[in-house]
């Protein structure tokens, strides 16, 4: 018995060691970039923006205490980020920098690598309240496993590396950005330097003066500062490396090759902003529908020539249909084209409806956006 028991258990062990993983697939030949078939429009270009030699404190490294009456990030307590609930498929970004349209700056690749989740958790994006209504986010989240790399966004010198970005303490760990990397880039926009931080990290892997060039490693994504769960917070500064300086990132983030970005001025029927207002939107192609709802009325910045309160990035080229309701009163709809590469634009009026669903007429970066 012993002598079958030990025949048993051989055969077992030669039937498991002949059964390997499954080899794996041919990969997938790299995809060639095609460029959009669009009209001539001018291009936007980079401004070289010099400055001093990035060591702080200086001037690129502004920190501000905010006036009573100012909303201060301090009782920020994020959410668990979530992946979108459809494909975590996306085609190739465009190459860094895009800017099909005389107005669009996609100047930044994205800050996580394309073989994990890259873009933003979709129910908070900038200017979202998800919290509370007397915070406003001042960037994206994009939900990663704690560990992941992060990736720097623009060539440029690393103006902080540590703890203390808001308060420009690099001795507080209290800070509610936790360890954190921000980069004043070699090239800037309209003649303002601009600036990306990256917040709640493990690991920080750069120093303070350090060169990188896009796609250098930063360090590792984690739950550092005033957060509930790993992700990696990212924020576009223009102006000032200073928490009220920021913009949209999904109108500067190049988006996969293929699709386009979507950004509205919602407004009430005397012209203000509307706040925290649901924006319904429906790919007539597909019927996927999502729900992005206007800025928060506090810290965060329109772009000079969007004047926009709320984007959507990372839209397949084709047809959708914008649905608002106004005080839940009637719905408005209009039907607009996303193109590939560039930014469709649509400004909505109460009691009005739909104003435009074409670009805003040029204006210097000064000038206010003027509608009916």
């Amino acid at each position: 018995m012993r002598e079958k028991f030990l025949a048993l258990f051989l055969l077992t062990i030669w039937t498991l060691s002949a059964c390997g993983p499954a080899p794996l697939p041919e990969p997938s030949p790299t995809p060639v970039l095609v460029l959009p078939t669009l009209p001539p429009r001018t291009i936007a270009t980079q401004t070289s923006i010099p400055g001093p030699t990035p060591l702080c404190p200086n001037p690129d490294c502004v920190f501000i205490t905010p006036t009573p009456g100012q909303i201060s990030p301090l009782r920020l307590s994020l959410p668990t980020p979530g992946a979108e609930t459809i494909s975590v498929w996306r085609p190739p970004q465009y190459p860094v920098p895009l800017a099909l349209g005389e107005f669009d700056h996609f100047y930044f690749a994205r800050p996580i690598a394309a073989d994990v989740i890259n873009w933003p958790i979709a129910d908070y994006r900038y200017g979202g309240n998800l919290l509370t209504p007397k915070v406003t986010h001042t960037g994206v989240d994009i939900p990663s496993q704690a560990g992941t790399p992060v990736l720097a966004a623009g060539s440029g010198m690393v103006t902080w590396a540590g703890w203390g970005l808001f308060s420009g303490s690099p001795d507080n760990e209290q800070d509610p950005y936790g360890k954190a990397v921000a980069i004043r880039h070699d090239f800037g926009y309209d003649g303002q330097p601009l600036y990306t931080v990256y917040a709640h990290m493990r690991a920080v892997d750069v120093a303070v003066g350090q060169w990188v060039n896009t796609g250098d490693a930063l360090g590792e994504v984690g739950d550092t500062g005033y957060t509930t769960g790993p992700h990696l917070h990212f924020e576009v500064r223009i102006g000032q490396n200073s928490y009220f300086y920021t913009r949209n990132p999904e109108l500067w983030i190049s988006p996969p090759q293929g699709w386009g970005v979507l950004a509205g001025r919602v407004m009430s029927s005397n012209r203000e902003l509307a706040h925290t207002l649901p924006v319904n939107i429906r790919s007539i192609d597909t019927n996927h529908e999502w729900i992005v709802n206007t800025y928060g009325p506090a810290a965060v910045n329109s772009d000079t020539y969007y004047a926009e309160n709320m984007v959507i990035s990372d839209l397949p080229a084709g047809r959708y249909e914008i649905r608002i309701s106004f005080n839940d009163k009637k719905t408005d709809r209009v039907e607009v084209d996303v193109h590939p590469g560039r930014v469709t634009y649509f400004a909505y009026r109460a009691t009005f409806g739909f104003i435009s669903t074409d670009l805003p007429p040029a204006v210097t970066p000064t000038a206010t956006l003027s509608v009916p």
